[in-house]
């Protein structure tokens, strides 16, 4: 299923059959019940998978599908609906004996004073049906608070038709870690691991990896236990994440994101499991065929590749993407759709796509992704690689300091202007000649060697500040 904008994407022209889908929009396009129902009927499906976006934690949707006939490959609709409302899911979990962080219920502005005032400065608002890091504001004092609010429920109206809000105690030491939960109709619940994803703007995650690095084996032992004992709280089935901070030896619940993750490959290369292949199991036969505890093989790192200019803010940008060259070579995957003449809309999420590295240790993984960054070139519009390349050689990231303020060491960052510079040019200098004197496989062309050039220079972009 497509909106018109993405008619032309690699996935569309790949699929077996595509139907397209009334507007752009999300409200017109991907979270247009009806239309998907339409489409579902019309392609003679017997399943829907919701994906890692828009509908995939939606009760409603849920609802339609078993309405309508069809498996809806995600957790039934009760378990999406207390998973939905984060503060009852709080309430869920923490009367199994997992901590949580002091917070609220949903709160209405009549009582919005006193609710933060019980909570504590400094606390974030959040978005009670939301996910994907929308909706969540923090607020350090009481003045900012109304407005803090008024944003959140702005955007998670927006996001996900939803503009309820609770509010929780900011941790601003805290690591953000998470577990890879899967339970199937059978009552097996098993934790695969956890995943370390501090590195984060906006609340969204930039860098993610398992295993969490730094992590005393006696914390990890209970943040997995205490994951399980959630997941069987709220009588969780299929793949979910349970996300939790962890503040030296302690950790206190977050919430449940009840679907696939973004960064679920990094889970796969380490475990050898396939999480989608375990939710058509569980979704379609009622069991998955993991056993009761997977040993992690090395470690993986992911970088999530956005449309977004790093030196403003992580600005999110549209246009359109003139030349694609994505990296290879041993451990390296890359999840992604990119191509030449892609349309990045504002409609959307600015994710682009993926690189994910695994090796034999930490060491090996985020030097495999390096390396695979600094191949990796995008032209057409500004992308996060530049803060990537710059992470991945921070003393803080290699010492597996990160906490989930990493963000602030890169706008505090050194910059030496002649030096960026003429690291710029040299940089550019050698993948230009790289691609130019290389034949492209369909003979050379004044478009592809323009798309070469500009993919150089972009390139360029990704050793700035290194």
């Amino acid at each position: 299923m497509f909106s018109p904008v993405d008619r032309f994407a690699p996935h569309v022209r790949l699929a077996d059959a595509a139907f397209p889908l009334p507007g752009d929009p999300p409200s017109e396009s991907y979270l247009n019940i009806p239309a998907l129902l339409d489409a579902a009927r019309a392609a003679g499906a017997h399943a829907v998978h919701p994906g890692y976006g828009f509908l995939a934690e939606n009760a409603a949707f849920a609802e339609a599908c078993a309405a309508a006939g069809l498996v809806y490959v995600g957790p039934p609709a009760d378990v999406l609906r207390v998973c939905g409302d984060k503060s009852q899911t709080r309430d869920a979990v923490a009367a199994a004996g997992v901590p949580v962080l002091p917070g609220s219920g949903v709160v209405d502005d009549a009582d919005l004073a006193g609710a933060a005032e019980r909570v504590g400065y400094p606390l974030l608002v959040k978005a009670a049906g939301g996910g994907g890091g929308k909706g969540i504001h923090l607020v350090r004092a009481a003045a900012e608070l109304h407005n803090a609010v008024r944003l959140a429920r702005g955007e998670a109206g927006a996001a996900f038709g939803d503009d309820r809000v609770y509010l929780e105690r900011w941790l601003p030491g805290a690591r953000h870690v998470e577990v890879q939960v899967l339970a199937d109709r059978a009552g097996r619940v098993v934790a695969l691991g956890e995943r370390d994803c501090s590195i984060q703007r906006r609340h969204q995650k930039l860098i993610e990896e398992t295993p969490a690095p730094s992590l005393p084996a006696a914390v990890r032992a209970r943040l997995l236990t205490g994951a399980e004992a959630g997941a069987r709280a709220v009588g969780y089935r299929g793949a979910g994440t349970f996300e939790f901070l962890v503040d030296g030896e302690a950790f206190y619940f977050l919430e449940v994101n009840a679907r696939l993750q973004v960064e679920h490959p990094v889970t796969e290369m380490v475990t050898g499991q396939d999480l989608v292949i375990e939710q058509l199991r569980i979704a379609l036969e009622g069991r998955m065929s993991v056993p009761e505890r997977v040993a992690p093989v090395g470690h993986a790192v992911e970088a999530r590749i956005s449309a977004e200019d790093p030196h403003e803010d992580f600005f999110p940008s549209a246009g359109r993407i003139d030349g694609v060259r994505l990296p290879g070579g041993p451990g390296i995957r890359v999840d992604g759709a990119l191509e030449p003449a892609m349309d990045v809309t504002r409609h959307y999420d600015p994710l682009l796509g993926k690189v994910i590295a695994w090796g034999r240790t930490r060491q090996e993984a985020v030097a495999r992704l390096r390396r695979a960054l600094s191949e990796t070139a995008i032209s057409g519009v500004p992308t996060t690689i530049p803060f990537h390349l710059w992470a991945l050689q921070d003393p803080e990231f290699l010492a597996a300091r990160q906490t989930t303020r990493f963000v602030e060491r890169w706008a505090a960052r050194p910059r030496g202007r002649h030096e960026r510079l003429a690291v710029m040019v040299a940089a550019a200098a050698e993948h230009l000649a790289r691609h130019t004197l290389r034949v492209p496989p369909v003979g050379p062309s004044a478009s592809w060697l323009a798309a070469a050039r500009a993919d150089g220079l972009r390139m360029a972009e990704g050793y700035r500040d290194a």
